[in-house]
């Protein structure tokens, strides 16, 4: 193995001109996340706290161990929707460490909309969820949540991947052994009294906490019972009435001190691994920002990035002369062995080829794959065809598809068409996927949809002829379109990623989720639900 020598130059205008491009991006991208998790309105955030509850991330930062990070899931789901009156979806989800072992947490933030449950909220949701299943993490649910927004019914409630799917995950975990633990800091109405119910351990905190499967409005319509909510689903009631919850806890910071302690007894233990010695890479993090090129049909060699983000910039590259716009070789982040294939341009058959042929081989050594994509899609044309570029394309895809390692995603650049499918996009189910505020997501890039388009209509002979100005307009139109729903915080908002994560960060990001990964226990038939009451 031999470490990469770097060929870029910090000195020369076109670095400055990248860097300059980058930290324009970068700022976007910290106002977009400070936005966000600053949670709903100033007013209700300062009616929150005169109510005596910490905010979402405060509750959080409390229960993880000192100094360590919390890894925040999808910040920015819901970015550009509802006139951005619903951030990061009302629900904050992540993995932070609590008495030493991995914990998924899914937390309502009742400062946005009353921590209710829109489309993307329960998208959210269920992703930690999958992500705490596949990695066999406990859930710790901090619970103040209005239930499905109404308005939002037909996209909340009825299909498979819908509200009730959290449920049945739920269950699910808690009967392969994962704990399940709701603390109740708020209201929980309707479907958003299950989080609780399905619970293995329930804390509710007094005076604030109530559960309730319909509220006092609707037992008054339904029954026509006048009731309060304190009387109807209260703390004190539930813990020593109804045995709905199991401790009552005087505040919020004893609820949550509480929670870490019943996690410490919980008997989890995670695999042990013994890591190659870490090694801060020898190329500079930092310059990764000069790298990557601010026009992005500028190419780069994607060798720089790799060198910035593995041990001792040390990667054994695999056939360096032969399919060379795939780059292929193996490394160490944090230690963890990892195989990575980065784009240096198009996929040709050659490249296609090389990636199965890798892919095969890290997959027989029991090798996790990290995909970093910059790619404008599988080569086209009659040399490329007549090469065998269907099949050969394929062949990648079959192989990564199948690989039984666990995959990681990030995308850097573009991410095109079938090239997307070849590095693993989000259709593959890749164990974590994150993007670069420079990406690019798309069928196609805007010039070429656009020719498409006016071709289409060009050859159109069931219309007349278009006109210059029809054909101004369908381009203006294609152009609009690929430029909104190809851009990176379009992406992020819908879940097509885990999040945007910043360049300098990814090394830090990908190490926690190697570690998660190398640590989980494998998994049994185990099957021992907790006894509900």
């Amino acid at each position: 193995m031999s470490r990469i020598v770097s060929k870029i130059d910090p000195r020369s205008l076109m670095f400055k001109k990248n860097q300059t491009h980058a930290q324009g991006i970068l700022k976007i991208l910290r106002a977009r996340i400070a936005n966000t998790t600053a949670g709903g309105p100033e007013r209700l955030r300062n009616r929150h706290h005169e109510r005596g509850k910490h905010l979402v991330r405060d509750r959080i930062e409390r229960m993880i161990d000192p100094g360590t990070a919390f890894l925040e899931l999808s910040p920015l789901a819901a970015w550009g929707q509802y006139d951005n009156e619903v951030p990061a979806a009302g629900i904050c989800t992540g993995i932070g460490i609590v008495e030493g072992k991995p914990v998924t947490f899914i937390a309502n933030d009742a400062t946005v909309k009353g921590g209710s449950f829109f489309h993307e909220t329960v998208k959210k949701h269920l992703r930690a969820q999958e992500i705490a299943a596949d990695n066999r993490l406990p859930c710790i649910y901090l619970v103040d949540c209005g239930g499905a927004y109404l308005p939002e019914q037909d996209r909340v409630f009825p299909d498979r991947d819908h509200f009730g799917n959290t449920f049945h995950r739920q269950c699910r975990m808690s009967a392969s052994g994962l704990p399940q633990i709701s603390i109740v800091f708020g209201g929980c109405t309707a479907g958003g009294a299950y989080i609780p119910a399905l619970s293995d351990q329930v804390i509710m905190v007094e005076s604030t906490a109530r559960i309730h499967l319909g509220g006092p409005s609707i037992v008054k319509i339904a029954i026509n019972e006048e009731v309060d909510g304190e009387t109807l689903g209260g703390a004190a009631m539930h813990t020593r009435v109804s045995g709905v919850s199991d401790h009552l806890a005087q505040d919020e910071d004893q609820a949550l001190a509480l929670a870490r302690k019943l996690l410490g007894h919980a008997n989890l233990e995670r695999r042990g691994i013994k890591p190659a010695k870490v090694l801060p890479p020898y190329l500079d993090p930092g310059e990764i920002d000069g790298i990557v090129s601010a026009d992005t049909k500028m190419p780069y060699d994607v060798r720089e990035i790799i060198g910035r983000m593995v041990d001792d910039s040390v990667f054994s590259e695999f056939k360096p002369e032969w399919g060379e716009t795939l780059v292929c070789g193996t490394a160490h982040i944090h230690g963890l062995p990892i195989g990575v294939l980065g784009n240096n341009g198009a996929l040709f058959s050659e490249s296609s080829l090389k990636g199965a042929h890798f892919i095969s081989m890290c997959d027989q050594r029991n090798i996790p794959l990290l995909f970093l994509h910059n790619v404008p899609g599988f080569m086209v044309g009659t040399e490329a065809e007549r090469g065998g570029i269907a099949k050969n394309s394929a062949k990648m895809v079959y192989a990564q598809a199948v690989a039984r390692v666990p995959k990681l995603s990030v995308i850097v650049g573009g991410s095109y068409g079938a090239g997307n499918y070849g590095m693993c996009g989000r259709g593959f189910w890749p164990n974590f996927m994150f993007a670069w505020p420079s990406s690019v997501l798309a069928t196609m890039s805007a010039d070429i949809a656009s020719n498409v388009m006016l071709e289409l209509r060009r050859n159109n002979i069931k219309a007349a002829p278009p006109t210059q100005d029809e054909l101004d307009k369908i381009d203006a139109q294609v152009r609009a379109q690929y430029g909104d729903q190809s851009d990176p915080y379009y992406a992020t908002s819908r879940m097509w990623d885990d999040g945007i994560i910043e360049p300098t960060q990814t090394r830090d990001v990908l190490g926690l989720c190697l570690w998660l990964i190398a640590t989980t226990p494998e998994k049994t038939n185990y099957h021992a639900p907790v006894f509900r009451m």
